[in-house]
């Protein structure tokens, strides 16, 4: 494969290969510092066959703190040197991620105001910032100089500087937010960027990589950074800095979920604007393909094709941390996929949790979670000194982790599935709008299963015999038999049609089996998540008139954590979707539901024929008889809430059968 061919930049540095792991949050800092559990989440990824790592970007300034566990440059040294340190002993090159949030940062943390080139508002805080004068310029180009030297004598092979979705260099770049009439505005919009590249250069040396992230389409073409003005302003900066490399990105301060979109966005949505790039810029600036590039054979085209010297696989690498080594193996069909939910990886919100994965959720984890006895030879976990029998009820996600490591372990493993297909409650959600690649998820759970010789036994309702059985022998049993509909809150009277959220989705593409009456239909979402908003939108995109009623003050609220609530708004808007806010379901009857205002307690009725319920669910442990030696349970059979827990303890109770032999 040419991406797994090496790369000599510029600079005269050589990266072993094209595959890049780019910078991203995630609260594993201790303080502004990086601390082990970076250094655990990089090496992983060198070890499974990145090229490039490059590392979460650091702010080059104190009183730029746009998230609690930011990392500061200044406060970097020791963190970089350890990271240089165990990556390069796998072979990969580091790079230092630098940059300066301006005006989309937080006075939160340091009390003082924001930075920016002019006193335009942000879009998100609706802080207005300070408009910097010539002697802060000044300032923030020594500090990009400062923190690039810090980073190179710590043993980094050189820096990447942002001037991509959230950062100071692009609100300099932008007439969106550079309103200036001297010398750094109107023509000159670039004078900032070229010295602050310009100053970095001959900080890190001829010898040291030089990176630029750059924002080349902001989505707002009436002020913004259009594609065809950022072909010569790429070509510009590559210039100025003496560029080794440009990471094409895109996004603004109206468009916060534009550079990392979820699955609503195809893949590979940056790859035209990537070409257009490419072909503006000189030898030997190579070019950084980014943009939801999670197919390695998306990515090996466009190296084949000349359109990227580089490709950004950093959701993927968090997703599978050897996908690399296995492409290299020639395994690829082993590399756990992808499914573009942002749901675990993407942490920049108030509860600061830490990067993973819901398909791997060691990641992250590295320096707390055991090896997954299922990685390559070498890399994983040790093999079960004890094995046994393992009958895994339940062939959901939480099943078939547990099925999958068990078997890796070295156990000989039987999973018993009452519907006709394993995969649970990830192959209903993909039936939603835009929730279509959770199903790669089950299929790659299947296939691993049956490469590891795992019995699956399909249209098998198990009883608490099968239970007794198992443990009998001496074997083990988890109870993975996940949940079911829970309690209504609301008085359902006559001739109304009530279904089940998880219902309408399972049996929507089996023709025949569900037929919704005609007329108009009302999807109640008590929870905020992602279920209703895609139900609303297929039965819309069918045609039907669509009422979605919520609680809460806008539909979707927690998709706030995904990046996808205000896309999810406007999709809402333009499939004739009508949105109930501040609401309560309390009533469905013939032809209408009735609804209570959450604040006034004033009721009002919807014409509503159909009434699909998206309300919380319940475990379903007619199964479950309680802790004890040989059997315990995983997923929504404890408490049901996302794919991430379930396979989270469906690998904790594989992994815990060895602890019960010892």
């Amino acid at each position: 494969m040419q991406l797994l061919s090496p790369l000599r930049f510029a600079c005269g540095a050589t990266a072993p290969n094209r595959l890049v792991f780019g910078p991203h949050e995630t609260n594993l800092g201790r303080r502004r510092g990086l601390s082990e559990r970076h250094t655990a989440y990089y090496r992983r990824r060198a070890a499974g066959g990145a090229g490039v790592i490059v590392t979460e970007t650091a702010s080059v300034h104190a009183e730029d703190h746009p998230y609690e566990r930011a990392p500061l440059a200044a406060d970097c040294a020791g963190g970089w040197a350890e990271v240089a340190d165990t990556c390069h002993a796998e072979g990969a090159l580091v790079l230092a991620g630098l940059g300066h949030t301006g005006q989309q940062g937080s006075s939160a943390y340091s009390q003082a105001p924001l930075w920016a080139p002019s006193r335009v508002p942000d879009a998100v805080s609706r802080e207005v910032p300070m408009e910097m004068d010539a002697d802060e310029i000044a300032e923030i180009v020594t500090a990009f100089a400062t923190a690039a030297r810090i980073a190179v004598r710590a043993g980094v092979d050189g820096v990447e500087v942002n001037a991509g979705q959230s950062s100071l260099l692009r609100q300099f770049l932008s007439g969106l937010t550079n309103r200036r009439g001297d010398g750094y505005g109107g023509e000159g919009r670039s004078r900032f960027a070229r010295e602050v590249l310009g100053a970095v250069r001959a900080a890190v040396g001829e010898g040291a990589v030089l990176g630029l992230r750059l924002s080349c389409d902001e989505l707002a073409p009436w002020a913004g950074i259009t594609p065809e003005a950022a072909v010569p302003l790429a070509a510009e900066l590559a210039d100025a800095g003496a560029l080794d490399y440009v990471a094409v990105v895109r996004g603004s301060i109206h468009s916060a979920g534009a550079t990392r979109p979820d699955g609503h966005t195809p893949p590979g949505f940056n790859n035209g604007l990537t070409r257009l790039v490419r072909g503006g810029l000189a030898e030997p600036v190579a070019v950084c393909a980014q943009g939801s590039i999670v197919d390695p054979a998306m990515a090996e085209e466009l190296v084949a094709e000349g359109t990227a010297q580089l490709v950004e696989m950093t959701r993927a690498q968090i997703a599978d941390a050897e996908l690399g080594a296995k492409l290299a193996a020639g395994v690829a069909e082993r590399v756990r996929p992808c499914v573009l939910c942002n749901q675990t990886c993407q942490v920049r919100d108030p509860r600061n949790p830490i990067v993973s994965c819901i398909g791997d959720p060691r990641s992250g984890h590295e320096t707390e979670d055991d090896p997954d006895p299922g990685a390559l030879a070498g890399a994983g976990g040790p093999a079960a000194g004890h094995p046994v029998e393992v009958l895994v009820i339940g062939g959901g996600p939480a099943g078939l982790e547990t099925a999958r490591v068990a078997a890796a372990a070295g156990h000989r493993v039987r999973v018993v599935e009452r519907r006709e297909r394993t995969g649970g409650m990830l192959r209903v959600a993909a039936a939603g709008a835009g929730r279509e690649r959770l199903a790669l998820l089950a299929d790659w759970l299947e296939a691993e299963c049956e490469r590891l010789g795992v019995t699956v036994e399909t249209g098998y309702r198990a009883s608490a015999s099968d239970i007794d059985a198992r443990l009998a022998t001496g074997g083990s049993v988890v109870v993975c038999t996940g949940s079911v509909a829970g309690g209504r809150e609301f008085r359902v009277g006559t001739g109304v049609s009530v279904h089940d959220a998880a219902e309408v989705l399972e049996l929507s593409g089996q023709e025949g089996r569900i037929r919704l009456p005609d007329g108009p239909v009302a999807v109640h979402d008590p929870v905020g998540g992602p279920v209703a908003v895609s139900v609303a939108e297929s039965l819309a995109a069918a045609g039907r008139e669509v009422t979605l009623i919520t609680p809460d003050h806008v539909a979707g609220t927690q998709l706030a954590r995904t990046g996808d609530l205000a896309p999810a708004a406007t999709r809402l808007a333009g499939a004739g979707v009508a949105v109930l806010k501040r609401s309560r379901l309390r009533a469905a009857a013939a032809g209408a539901v009735e609804v209570e205002h959450a604040f006034t307690g004033e009721r009002r009725e919807v014409a509503a024929g159909v009434l699909i319920d998206c309300g919380f669910r319940l475990p379903c442990e007619g199964l479950w008889r309680g802790a004890r030696l040989g059997l315990s349970r995983a997923g929504d059979t404890v408490a049901p809430r996302t794919v991430h827990e379930a396979v989270l303890e469906g690998r904790r109770a594989a992994l815990a059968i060895e602890e019960v032999y010892q």
